[in-house]
């Protein structure tokens, strides 16, 4: 399948399954030394082929891209693996962390991938600024990390890992805050 038509879909099952409103967060690939990103404030519901921006790896990024495309390319560069970069607005995961705090997850799956969650303070007016490495330096060493107040962010060999990350620790802060509820830890 074409990567673009892959990156489209994935970013469409983010919004159809909560982790996204209609044009929050935003999604890229990489194929060879280009990424193909979602545009500034995209609609998931309504995005198409032609829609998407390739940025070249190293140089600025197309006009029009998503705020988080020199984010994305600091990610692909720290991280030569990474085939696929994720940012979505879970409301368990971006709830869980507003603490500030990282997060570890309660359940045996959240534990099994990511036994901690670093959790990324940024200033909001300096998000721009300093996302790009802070991400990226936090992404070569963990799997998935959350900007506090703000959204998960996760790198992957493919999209569908990405995907499956960015799910995991969903459901992961979903029981921790049902478990929380219930009085069980």
């Amino acid at each position: 399948m074409d990567p673009r038509q892959t990156l489209i879909r994935y970013y469409r099952l983010l919004r159809q399954h909560g982790y996204n409103d209609s044009h929050s967060g935003n999604l890229s690939v990489r194929v060879d030394n280009y990424v193909w990103i979602t545009p500034s404030g995209a609609c998931a519901d309504t995005l198409q082929v032609q829609d998407l921006l390739a940025c070249r790896l190293g140089e600025t990024p197309a006009g029009g891209a998503s705020l988080d495309a020199p984010l994305h390319l600091s990610v692909y560069a720290a991280n030569p693996a990474a085939t696929a970069v994720m940012h979505s607005h879970g409301p368990h995961s971006v709830a869980v962390t507003l603490d500030g705090k990282d997060f570890r997850p309660p359940d045996f799956e959240g534990q099994l991938y990511f036994a901690r969650v670093p959790v990324l303070s940024i200033p909001y007016e300096r998000y721009a600024e300093l996302s790009p490495a802070l991400v990226a330096g936090t992404l070569r060493e963990h799997r998935i990390a959350v900007v506090c107040g703000h959204g998960v962010y996760t790198a992957a060999e493919n999209v569908d890992l990405a995907y499956k990350w960015t799910c995991s620790l969903e459901h992961s802060a979903k029981t921790a805050m049902i478990a929380r509820q219930a009085g069980t830890v």
